[in-house]
């Protein structure tokens, strides 16, 4: 079990999250993640905006979006800024290949545009989403209509889907663009960017949690410390 100081962070989650902020210049336009570890991030950059600091910001959620106008970062959309300086986001799980899978938060569709339109897509997580390889499960973001569809093409590449459910009472759980989430099993993923490639032809699949576009991850340690990996 990790430790927990007191109040209740997450000192990994802290360093990592506040390390990276010091990426942020002024000027800059920033993709903010969702998450733990970037709620760190966030709330630095609101300190860093209240005392002096320029920047503004899209937002990958609902959640990263309160934290960031509680912390007082100005927000833009990438209908105004097509193109951001730097995109800051969490992962659910790190390779040595720098490939992650993320989505825990459901949010991985609107994360991987953000990162995708940005010049520089930095990670930032606890020691314990570093793996080897990958053997996490693979959130899969799908029209409501096609969930059999998707569920079928899934075990059809010997996955198991499994339906994310908010509790069994309130259903399934309902993405920021309104679709639903299957959590596809597939135990060890030998070529992460070909099971990429593969989950986006699947009819019905809106986006799937598989990034291989990642610039450098930012790991913090139990001891406050951060490693640095850059591709």
């Amino acid at each position: 079990m990790k430790e927990r100081n007191p109040s209740g962070e997450s000192p990994e989650k802290k360093a990592a999250g506040i390390a990276a902020a010091d990426l942020v210049k002024d000027g800059m336009v920033v993709g903010l993640g969702t998450g733990s570890t970037t709620a760190y991030t966030i709330a630095e950059l609101g300190r860093r905006v209240a005392d002096g600091l320029n920047i503004i910001a899209v937002v990958t959620s609902y959640q990263s979006e309160m934290l960031a106008i509680e912390a007082g970062i100005t927000l833009t959309s990438l209908a105004e800024h097509p193109e951001l300086d730097l995109a800051i986001d969490g992962a659910d799980q790190v390779d040595a290949a720098l490939n992650v899978i993320k989505g825990g938060g459901a949010a991985h569709t609107r994360e991987k545009v953000v990162s995708r339109s940005a010049k520089r897509f930095v990670i930032v997580a606890d020691e314990g989403k570093v793996s080897e390889g990958m053997d996490h499960f693979v959130p899969i973001e799908v029209l409501p209509y096609a969930k059999e569809l998707v569920s079928k093409q899934i075990r059809e590449l010997g996955g198991e889907p499994v339906l994310r459910l908010a509790s069994k009472k309130d259903g399934p759980v309902i993405s920021d663009n309104g679709n639903f989430i299957i959590d596809g099993k597939f135990g060890f993923i030998e070529d992460p960017a070909e099971m990429s490639f593969i989950l986006s032809q699947l009819t019905g699949v809106v986006e799937h949690g598989i990034f291989t576009n990642v610039d450098e991850v930012y790991i913090g340690k139990k001891d406050g410390s951060v490693e640095i990996t850059k591709k």
